[in-house]
């Protein structure tokens, strides 16, 4: 009977301690940044972007920031409209020229209201 108490009490420590940290321990959260983007668009537009890099940051919902993700929704539209799938591995660019010229305005948009924020936050 003690050998059962025993196993039993070892049982419910390794099972109590799992559920323990499982709970305690977060859940790992990839959360995109303007800056991010930002170097994501320059890549894109220079042509040395990985289009499994772009379709891992665009697949992503933004929830912290709708502006981030409309701008990321429009982004992945671009690559639906105008991209390609298979291009940058064949060595072409990932955009037509089409796409090329919405998404360096798209950059530009994007550029444009972090430097605002940032310029509002350094008045502050």
């Amino acid at each position: 009977m003690a050998l059962y108490l025993l196993v039993f009490a070892v049982c419910l420590l390794v099972f109590g301690g799992m559920v323990a940290l499982l709970l305690l321990s977060g859940t790992s959260r990839f959360r995109t940044d303007p800056e991010r983007l930002l170097a994501l668009f320059d890549q894109a537009l220079e042509n040395r972007v990985d289009e499994t890099e772009w379709n891992a940051v665009m697949g992503y919902p933004i929830r912290h920031d709708d502006y981030l993700d409309s701008t990321r929704r429009r982004a992945q539209r671009l690559m639906d409209e105008h991209g390609s799938h298979g291009r940058a591995a064949r060595g072409r660019p990932l955009l037509d020229e089409t796409g090329h010229a919405e998404l360096e305005a798209l950059r530009a948009h994007l550029a444009g209201r972090q430097a605002l924020r940032e310029r509002q936050h350094s008045v502050k």
